[in-house]
């Protein structure tokens, strides 16, 4: 059986083949909207001050992971293999809590959190989930682990509203 191809996935001069599902990307929004993108760059940096890189990149990944964001995934595990991140903490990050002597305690404490964060609509982040982050972390530091969630949820739904394309390999 053959298909005609409609207007949504045959794709156009200047974006990339639509995906198995058949679905391409659907806008540039960061072109349609660079003081907004500008503003999450912005955003970005000023989270992640004071975080150790290490953790930013196992925060960023899980986060994504969570919301099915396949150009962050693919991002993320790429900035975290150029910073020294090991194969195999990537490919458990997924398992984390199967995986725990992988991880530092403060490691867990924070993909908890990220988790609680990310996964808001079943529930508000629990008070244990948030002291366990708080015994690892001083409040600045802490409060900019919650920015760093915050805004890599930001830039995962621009990604998945967007379906953007995750880079070549």
């Amino acid at each position: 059986m053959t298909t005609t191809p409609t207007a949504r996935t045959t794709p156009t001069a200047g974006t990339t083949p639509a995906t198995a599902h058949g679905h391409g990307p659907r806008l540039p929004w960061a072109k349609l909207a660079p003081e907004v993108y500008k503003a999450m760059i912005a955003l970005d940096a000023a989270a992640k001050q004071g975080l150790d890189p290490a953790l930013v990149d196992l925060v960023k990944i899980r986060a994504s992971q969570l919301n099915h964001c396949a150009f962050c995934i693919d991002m993320h595990i790429k900035d975290a293999r150029e910073t020294g991140e090991t194969e195999q903490r990537i490919y458990l990050l997924n398992a984390w809590e199967e995986a725990a002597g992988h991880y530092t305690d403060k490691e867990q404490a924070a993909l908890a959190l990220t988790e609680a964060i990310t996964l808001l609509t079943e529930g508000f982040v629990p008070d244990a989930v948030y002291d366990r982050a708080a015994a690892h972390f001083g409040d600045t530091e802490l409060a900019h682990l919650v920015a760093l969630i915050t805004t890599i949820n930001a830039w995962n739904r621009f990604g998945v509203s967007t379906r953007m394309a995750p880079g070549p390999a």
